[in-house]
């Protein structure tokens, strides 16, 4: 096995356990508190536009999740996961410290960077995306980001 064989591998696992941490998290908004439950506890948080954004975030952990675990269209699903824990980090979490057993952004962060990474690694192993080649379309080349060197 090669060490990229392996790099994809790793990839894969963290893409399908943070797939379903959001299917759940945003299985619990969906069919647990609803639409209204979580538009009041927004509201509550202080987040803009909670109807609006009530929907947006319940897409981006649900379908985000979904799509995560499947590994189709990786960094394009992974975008918007990670730009809703940012907002977490940012607007829930931050003012109770690190520490997330204090409501602290430790867990909303480590989502929002295993997230980022995804986005610019793409979906690893195990992947639709590799089946359906998603991730060169999406890129319009054959492999990921290419880092070009100076001359």
């Amino acid at each position: 096995m090669t060490s990229n064989s392996l790099q994809q591998y790793g990839i894969a696992i963290l893409r399908i356990m943070v797939g379903i941490v959001f299917i759940m998290h945003g299985s619990q908004k969906l069919f647990t508190f609803g639409y209204q439950g979580v538009v009041g506890s927004m509201g509550q948080m202080g987040i803009p536009a909670p109807e609006i954004s009530a929907v947006l975030i319940i897409a981006a952990e649900f379908v985000g999740g979904i799509l995560l675990l499947l590994g189709l269209f990786t960094r394009v699903a992974a975008l918007p996961v990670a730009f809703a824990m940012l907002v977490a980090v940012l607007q829930v979490h931050l003012k109770n410290g690190f520490f997330a057993g204090g409501g602290g952004y430790e867990f909303a962060l480590t989502l929002a960077v295993a997230a980022a990474a995804l986005v610019l690694t793409g979906s690893g192993a195990f992947a639709l995306d590799n089946v359906l080649g998603t991730d060169r379309k999406l890129l319009g080349r054959s492999r990921g980001f290419e880092v070009r060197r100076a001359a």
